[in-house]
């Protein structure tokens, strides 16, 4: 239903939908877009485009290696 929901959305939708059930170039491509929008957006606000994912990469990468040495 979550999936339905997001392939629904006008201009992202289909996108999702060719990277998740399309050939491998289609994966390719949608991961080629996510990094030109990055950056655009780093040409366009700076600094703070770099910083903010890493900032948001944190607790991600602090899970894992609590998971990784937990053991």
């Amino acid at each position: 239903m979550l999936a339905r929901m997001v392939y629904s959305v006008p201009v992202f939708g289909w996108m999702l939908r060719e990277a998740f059930t399309g050939p491998t170039t289609a994966k390719l491509l949608f991961i080629l877009n996510l990094v030109l929008v990055w950056l655009l957006a780093i040409a366009y606000f700076g600094y703070p485009a770099i910083i903010l994912p890493a900032l948001t990469a944190v607790p991600v990468i602090f899970t894992t290696l609590i998971v990784i040495t937990k053991g």
